[in-house]
């Protein structure tokens, strides 16, 4: 009996093992069955691109916007951003006049969709750094190296317009369009620095030096256009004056002083000559006899 008892437990306890196996195996069945639906779909957002890879091998044809299809286990979709983007670069060369310079170029471009597969191909997702930094290093030594330092400040749209179209004809053959290129910053050394501001400070304390004998200039010849304009005036007046204008003046003279009198003759002349009215009657009056 003992015997047949632990032949019975044994036969459960396999039971058990077969059941737990099918379980788990229903379920990895399942999940398989899920995965693979799943695995079947693939959705590519706007301002990307999809590449298809089978075993690895990717396909020529870029894969557009929207919902599309796949083999599961088999092909692997691989997504790339077609947007416009920033890559920014501290970049260092050497001008004509053999000064250090620090350049800071940052670029706006955006992968041409349709050469997607051939990017990730020859180069991959990290086009960025293998492809734009060395040539915009490259393109920044040769173009700083035919512009002393101080033409580099001075003369800086023309340095950013050539960086420009050579960036652009660079990148346009290995997929990547160039949009803008912006020059950030300069910097130089610190000896260098201290000589342009020294020579900036000389150049404005000139202006103003020369501004200030400018204005000197200008006051100096309104005092004599004044001094001038006074004296024409004066020698107009000089010639103005003559003897009939100084006669006519005493005559209005003594016309306003007759004017002004009241017609009563001074009591005392103090031995002057009195004044006698030149209009006054002298006839004698008549005597009338009785």
């Amino acid at each position: 009996m003992e015997r047949l008892k632990k032949i019975d437990w044994d036969e459960l306890e396999r039971k058990k093992r077969r059941s737990l196996i099918k379980f788990v195996f229903y379920i990895a069945g399942f999940i398989f069955i899920i995965l693979a639906v799943f695995g079947c779909f693939y959705t590519v957002s706007a301002g990307e691109r999809a590449v298809l890879l089978t075993f690895g091998k990717p396909s020529m044809d870029a894969v557009g916007e929207g919902l599309n299809f796949k083999m599961p286990f088999i092909q692997k979709a691989v997504i790339m951003d077609v947007k416009t983007q920033k890559y920014q670069a501290d970049l260092t060369a050497s001008s004509r006049d053999l000064q250090d310079v620090k350049t800071t170029i940052a670029i706006n471009y955006r992968v041409s969709p349709e050469l997607t597969p051939q990017i990730y191909k020859t180069i991959g997702l990290g086009y960025a750094d293998v492809v734009i930094y060395p040539l915009e290093q490259e393109v920044n030594k040769g173009i700083t190296a035919q512009y002393t330092a101080e033409e580099l400040i001075t003369k800086r749209e023309d340095v950013r317009q050539r960086m420009r179209d050579s960036l652009t004809d660079k990148l346009l053959s290995r997929g990547i369009l160039v949009e803008e290129v912006s020059i950030v910053n300069f910097a130089f050394s610190e000896s260098f620095s201290q000589a342009i501001e020294a020579k900036v400070t000389a150049e404005q304390n000139a202006l103003q030096a020369k501004n200030k004998l400018e204005q000197i200039k200008y006051e100096a010849e309104q005092t004599i256009t004044k001094a001038t304009a006074e004296a024409t005036a004066l020698k107009l007046q000089k010639q103005e004056i003559t003897p009939d204008l100084v006669k006519l003046r005493q005559i209005e003279v003594q016309r306003l002083a007759i004017e002004k009198w009241n017609g009563i003759l001074p009591q005392v002349t103090g031995g002057a000559i009195p004044f006698i009215s030149l209009n006054q009657d002298t006839t004698p009056t008549p005597t009338t006899t009785k």
